[in-house]
């Protein structure tokens, strides 16, 4: 490990290198005093951490540490003060510890430690992709096949990061994300919420933060992305290149079609996304239909079953797929699950939308009861 200490005092700078000496087998490639000179040298080394003085003359090192990011945006952050009171804004930066002097040398151990995880992990990551999944419930997968469910702090910086994701790449002012977050809130008050919900999303993403790294940019935030693969983007990209759906296709219709593992940001009351979330849900509804009238046009009527039920479970107030089984089920001479499908929809569309079914499932179901009734006097 080669780290660099940036101290305004020389005594400080002695001490820490004496420390990590005794307890690490990190390499002290350079002891600065100035801030100006360590920015330059800092983007000039190949470093991996740096122990950084928030209290430097000429340029803070808070705003040293937010110079050196935008160009090495990976690299370690260690601060090192006598006062915490900059905490809050030190972890915002994505620092990976903070130190108060006097700094124990059993502290510091743990700091050293702390680095030396970081860069084993990182080193896997470097060439591993972040699978990010946003089909159904958000969840991250470092390894495929082994989801995370992200543990957020608090509704709001859910919902601060995933605006963010919806929009990564591009800056969203601060100014928008408070008529977002807190339209009825004083400014003093909604800025006081912005900064620790950016801190609480930032704590949250350092786990990830070779991939995913909210930036200050101007007057907002970015968040930007380094290999990942978002299950949203993935699975648009099959759906757009499926071929017409015939006996050689539909095995690659249903490949696709299981790849949608639920809505766009499902369980979240996002205003913001609900018309990506109905277009997308639509196409995917549209495919699925035609799966169903496919196998029943074939007179493969389990499977047609299968995916009309399918659809029922997945998007449960698709009335045509409703009717589909009913119709079947009539043809099978299946009286009791005509009628559980009538009442299944009945009783889900009077919960949910405070509706009947329409007027033609009305009709053709009264119309079937009926001719049931004749033909059994």
């Amino acid at each position: 490990m080669k780290a660099i200490i940036v101290d305004d005092e020389q005594s400080a700078l002695d001490y820490l290198e004496q420390q990590l000496k005794k307890i690490s087998k990190m390499y002290v490639i350079g002891k600065i005093t100035n801030p100006i000179h360590a920015h330059k040298t800092i983007l000039k080394e190949d470093v991996d951490v740096i122990f950084l003085d928030i209290g430097l003359p000429e340029m803070n090192g808070i705003r040293l540490a937010e110079k050196v990011l935008k160009d090495k945006p990976n690299l370690l952050i260690v601060f090192v003060t006598a006062y915490d009171k900059y905490a809050v804004k030190a972890f915002e930066l994505n620092a990976i510890d903070y130190l108060v002097k006097p700094i124990p040398p059993e502290r510091l151990k743990k700091t050293v430690e702390r680095i030396d995880n970081n860069l084993q992990s990182s080193t896997i990551e470097r060439t591993s992709p972040l699978y990010v999944n946003v089909l159904g419930q958000f969840s991250v997968e470092s390894v495929k096949g082994k989801r995370e469910f992200v543990a957020w702090r608090t509704k709001k910086a859910a919902e601060l990061f995933l605006y963010l994701l919806h929009h990564r790449g591009k800056m969203v002012r601060k100014s928008f994300l408070i008529e977002l977050l807190w339209p009825d809130l004083a400014l003093e008050r909604a800025n006081s919420l912005l900064y620790t919900t950016i801190y609480y999303v930032r704590k949250t993403l350092r786990k990830y933060h070779r991939h995913l790294r909210l930036q200050n940019v101007s007057d907002g935030y970015v968040l930007e992305t380094d290999n990942i693969i978002l299950d949203f983007e993935e699975w648009k990209e099959h759906i757009k290149t499926l071929p017409p759906l015939n006996e050689t296709s539909v095995n690659n219709y249903i490949q696709v079609l299981f790849l949608y593992r639920g809505a766009y940001l499902q369980g979240y009351d996002f205003w913001w996304a609900e018309s990506e979330r109905y277009y997308w849900e639509q196409i995917w509804l549209t495919k699925a239909l035609e799966i169903a009238a496919f196998y029943q046009k074939n007179q493969n009527m389990s499977e047609a079953k299968l995916w009309y039920s399918y659809i029922c479970k997945i998007i449960p107030e698709t009335e045509s797929a409703h009717f589909a089984l009913m119709k079947i089920y009539a043809l099978e001479n299946n009286p009791a699950y005509v009628h559980q499908q009538y009442e299944s929809l009945k009783s889900y569309l009077k919960t949910e939308v405070g509706v009947l079914p329409n007027n033609d499932i009305v009709g053709w179901y009264n119309s079937w009861k009926s001719g049931r009734k004749a033909f059994s006097h």
